[in-house]
């Protein structure tokens, strides 16, 4: 850590923002993710619902396999060859609340004027469920100007711009 070290003046090179964004900033990554969760976790079964091309689906299931998000497990049809089932890893799971808060965002901003397409509730007492910001101590946020940042244990200084 740099003590007082400007954001402008740190490297963002190793910004884990950016670092989450190579993974699940890729086109049908989130809806995938979307899919898993809800239920539906064979290709045939994802390709249909999103309408994306095989191909496509396929090289994405392999990047989410391979970053951890998702597991092939092999499941046969009587009669069948075997195919491929995607599960979701812990790793994966920890993305719930990334996609609530898309949800949320895209219910409030999005929706059609008839109201969102889902409802989130809560399976015990059947309250929606939204993403808050919480700190370690559980007080709420308002949001990002109740936060302060501070260079963490990785920040290095920015290297000048060459021309």
């Amino acid at each position: 850590m740099i003590p007082g070290m400007e954001y402008r003046d740190q490297d963002v090179s190793n910004c884990s923002i950016a670092r989450a964004l190579e993974i699940v900033g890729q086109p049908w990554v989130l809806l995938v993710l979307r899919e898993a969760f809800r239920g539906i976790r064979r290709f045939d079964e994802i390709q249909d619902h999103l309408g994306v091309s095989r191909s496509v689906l396929a090289a994405r299931l392999e990047k989410m396999v391979g970053a951890g998000l998702l597991e092939r497990q092999a499941y046969r049809e009587q009669g069948q060859r075997t195919r491929w089932e995607y599960q979701l890893t812990d790793k994966g799971r920890e993305l719930y609340p990334v996609l609530t808060a898309l949800r949320q965002w895209g219910d409030a901003h999005l929706a059609d004027p008839e109201g969102p397409p889902v409802l989130a509730e809560h399976a015990d007492c059947g309250a929606h469920v939204r993403v808050q910001l919480v700190c370690d101590h559980g007080h709420a946020l308002d949001g990002d100007r109740d936060v302060i940042r501070r260079p963490g244990p990785s920040a290095r200084l920015r290297q000048p711009a060459r021309h």
